[in-house]
């Protein structure tokens, strides 16, 4: 009974499945996958397959699934002068967000659905997590995608807006608690000043940040296992 992490597959089908095989996901173990599923790569609608299929698998938002929640639903209405309507500024500010940052596959991918697979995806990602809480081997965790934006040690996870917690970066420098380590995506290693391995997993001042770039040329899918710290990663992603 393993517990895996791993974060922002952005798409990028082929390095998720290779780095399933790489795990040996077992019936027991848990697989937490920490947020940014979808966009930018080539297949983020086929890889929400697949953890639909996967039971031992657990989801927790990022900002692109938020994106992506906010549009999907407008994009499935037949086009007509009630939905144009409907179209305030608001959701036109939405919608170009989301196209800024990466929506194409997202949405090409969607369209191909039928009405009933297309209600299957937004409810699958409609129950993600915000984020969790455990214990494994008498170390506790806390997982989340981006961090603890305007962290304070006097506030509890419950006091954490969702913008804090899926859109602001973690403060790697920072230690925020002396007996929780906190797991985090959404920033690439490769971004992380102090880091002296960029694309591999950073971990310091009880961080582990695990967005190794897999959407990025030369990035990977990384996954680490909390019982054991072993560090799994694909080959690197050589799309340009």
């Amino acid at each position: 009974m393993a517990t895996y992490v791993m974060g922002d597959i952005h798409g990028e089908y082929d390095l998720f499945m290779e780095l399933l095989d790489k795990i040996k996901l077992k019936d027991e173990d848990t697989l937490y996958v920490i947020g940014d599923v979808v966009d930018r790569g080539p297949h983020p609608i086929k890889v929400l397959h697949k953890l639909m299929d996967i039971p031992n698998a657990v989801c927790l938002v990022g900002n692109h699934e938020l994106m992506a929640l906010e549009c999907l639903e407008f994009l499935m209405k037949e086009i007509t002068d009630m939905s144009i309507e409907e179209l305030d500024e608001n959701m036109l500010d939405n919608i170009v967000t989301w196209q800024y940052n990466g929506s194409k596959p997202t949405i090409d991918e969607f369209r191909k659905l039928n009405m009933e697979e297309k209600q299957d995806i937004i409810d699958f990602i409609r129950d993600f997590l915000i984020c969790e809480e455990l214990s494994v081997n008498g170390k506790d965790y806390i997982l989340v995608h981006a961090g603890l934006g305007n962290f304070s040690p006097d506030k509890e996870i419950d006091d954490y807006s969702l913008h804090e917690l899926v859109w602001m970066r973690a403060d790697y420098r920072t230690k925020y608690f002396d007996d929780i380590i906190v797991v985090t995506g959404h920033t690439p290693t490769q971004t992380i000043e102090e880091n002296s391995k960029p694309g591999y997993i950073y971990k310091a001042n009880n961080h582990i940040a695990i967005d190794c770039g897999a959407c990025f040329h030369g990035g990977r899918l990384a996954a680490i296992c909390l019982d054991t710290g072993e560090e799994f990663y694909s080959s690197t992603n050589n799309r340009n």
